[in-house]
């Protein structure tokens, strides 16, 4: 049934199983089983990347002056609205699986490239498809307030999700034609203020999703306060937290999503992951693969978060496995190698799990195969002795 059944030594797995048949046995002699890899914060269906700005950042644009002169997410709404929902499947599909070939077993993915309600369902129709029928984990995310619309307020913006995109969901929750985890907003300066998060994400709770939204980023905002008081399951980013927000998560067992890919690629102070770890947070990783940080890997991830946020090794791997699936509500059935947990696994050809960290993009070579459920869904052919 895709669950786990016996973990232990494996004289005693033998014996205990030793009437069974199997239809395929995998030799791991020499070789690694860990927990499929969970990517806690991804935004993967858009069409309109930006490859072009990627020059503007390196000659020293910020991620604001981008967005202010009509790039950044503007630019890629624009084109996300013009896609047809088959265009937005396949490139997610391809996406997902870059992902899966990488480790990653269970993605978090937002819609958030319409800003509007159409395009917002679109996206999240998209999503829910490849639930049905792609072999990954996938846990969605409402991410409609990612930033404001041209031509409203945040206060606009807010009203309309809240008494337009919200019921909607709600009423597509309750026929059974899409069901959505989780709640996001873009709390930041210039973009949603404090009153207008607390607003929509008390809304999205009250209809039943988890509260998992951007915050502290660009400036500190209070939204780890602001999670911490809402009974957040997670925030990401928090760059810009400060001491008593990091007090209050760890207090409220809100985790926090760090993506050392955000910080790297827009050269911003790096998370206090030192200070969260010691103060007890709940730290997961996400790639945040997105048109701004086009990232499918989380054994890179795992590498920035130990060269740029000091982190441990064995701290990076529980933070993209048993703690990234906290992050996501699903650390009872995700995230670990124990009886009566979902089968997803990947197997590493190395004697030595940390390889799959230590060697900075070198997964392509390391991953030998990639299970989900209990079902082989990648092996690699160019994995040599």
């Amino acid at each position: 049934d895709g669950y786990i059944k016996a973990v232990g030594p494996a004289d005693v797995i033998r014996n205990q199983f030793s009437g069974a048949t199997f239809e395929r046995k995998i030799d791991c002699t020499g070789k690694c089983v860990l927990p499929g890899l969970v990517d806690a914060h991804t935004h993967p269906v858009w069409a309109g990347d930006r490859v072009h700005e990627f020059a503007m950042k390196l000659a020293g644009a910020s991620y604001m002056e981008i967005h202010q002169a009509g790039g950044g997410i503007h630019f890629t709404v624009e084109h996300t609205r013009k896609a047809t929902e088959e265009e937005l499947f396949n490139t997610f599909k391809h996406r997902l699986e870059r992902m899966r070939r990488a480790g990653s077993t269970l993605v978090e993915c937002k819609s958030g490239y319409g800003l509007n309600l159409e395009t917002e369902l679109k996206m999240l129709r998209v999503i829910e498809r490849a639930k049905q029928s792609m072999d990954i984990g996938i846990s969605s995310t409402y991410c409609g307030a990612h930033s404001v619309p041209k031509g409203k307020t945040a206060t606009e913006a807010a009203d309309d999700i809240i008494n337009n995109h919200l019921p909607k969901l709600k009423e597509l929750k309750l026929s059974g034609e899409m069901h959505v985890n989780n709640i996001d907003v873009f709390c930041e300066k210039g973009v949603f203020d404090l009153d207008s998060t607390r607003r929509i994400l008390q809304a999205g709770k009250d209809i039943g999703l988890q509260i998992n939204f951007h915050g502290d980023e660009l400036h500190p905002m209070k939204s780890a306060e602001l999670g911490a008081e809402l009974g957040a399951q997670a925030i990401s980013h928090l760059e810009e937290v400060s001491d008593e927000g990091i007090a209050a998560i760890a207090r409220a067992k809100c985790a926090a999503v760090l993506l050392p890919t955000t910080a790297y690629m827009l050269r911003l102070k790096q998370p206090q992951a030192r200070k969260m770890l010691n103060e007890g947070v709940i730290v997961a990783l996400g790639s945040d693969f997105n048109p701004n940080a086009y990232c499918f890997s989380m054994p890179m991830v795992m590498h920035l978060a130990c060269v740029n946020m000091k982190m441990s090794m064995n701290e990076a791997l529980a933070a993209a496995t048993i703690n990234a699936a906290y992050a996501l509500g699903k650390s009872d059935t995700h995230g670990s190698i124990e009886i009566g947990k979902q089968g997803d696994l990947v197997i590493i050809n190395s004697s030595r799990w940390e390889h799959l960290i230590y060697q900075f993009g070198g997964h392509q070579t390391l991953i030998d195969y990639v299970i989900v459920k209990g079902e082989v869904v990648y092996k690699n052919e160019r994995c040599g002795i």
